[in-house]
């Protein structure tokens, strides 16, 4: 099995692209950007489906339901052309973000590692192969909480399209296999309490599901405590 296929377990890197969705820019009241905006989250924030995510102490959890692209072929700055060449599969993600800490080291302008980087804050699905899907932009994404729709967009309102993703991305840090790419969130971003039960779900325009990602919430016992 290739190293893209285990990307979860292999992978070295998760690249996150923030504001790629116009409603979701709006509904945080953020500033659209120029050109695509990534930051980093460790892999070990990886959380198969069934799993729990831990919701720190003091710390507001928000879903953000994203398509994540899986490398299969490494590179430095890859062309927009030769983009889709090295991309093995895909993944359904949940990019679980601490929205009150966010807001905070916002202000202060500093960074968000510790915000979308907590352990479980990376709920992730099985590799979909390339050839499963055919077109990337063509694909819904939703996420229910206790069996609520919370968000149901499409891959077509990405601001930024995926090679142009790849392509800003690969100018900067290179690509190696098995990376993870998140490319956005659509809106209804909104909070996670211990307790519930989240479904997400990928499928393409005929409606056919190509992935499932389901998980639990929990508080977390110990560890860090956030105080505003």
């Amino acid at each position: 099995m290739s190293v893209a296929a285990q990307f979860v377990r292999q992978g070295k890197k998760i690249v996150a692209i923030g504001r790629n969705y116009s409603d979701h820019i709006k509904e945080l009241n953020n500033a659209a950007t120029k050109e695509p905006f990534f930051f980093l989250k460790p892999t070990t924030s990886y959380l198969p489906t069934g799993g729990k995510v831990e919701i720190p102490r003091g710390i507001i959890a928000h879903h953000e339901v994203e398509l994540g692209l899986v490398i299969g072929k490494g590179g430095r700055d890859i062309s927009q052309d030769a983009a889709e060449s090295h991309i093995a599969g895909y993944a359904l993600a949940v990019d679980m973000t601490a929205r009150n800490m966010q807001d905070e080291v916002k202000k202060k302008g500093l960074p968000w590692s510790a915000v979308k980087g907590f352990d479980t804050f990376t709920p992730i699905g099985s590799f979909i192969p390339k050839s499963s899907v055919s077109d990337a932009h063509d694909l819904t994404l939703s996420l229910k909480i206790n069996g609520a729709i919370k968000q149901n967009g499409t891959t077509g309102d990405m601001i930024f399209r995926i090679p142009r993703l790849i392509e800003h991305i690969s100018s900067i840090v290179t690509l190696e296999e098995g990376d993870l790419i998140l490319t956005g969130t659509p809106s209804g971003v909104g909070p996670v309490n211990p307790g519930d039960s989240i479904e997400c779900a990928l499928a393409d325009p005929t409606g056919k599901v190509l992935a499932e990602l389901k998980f639990t919430a929990e508080s977390r016992s110990g560890g860090y405590q956030f105080t505003p």
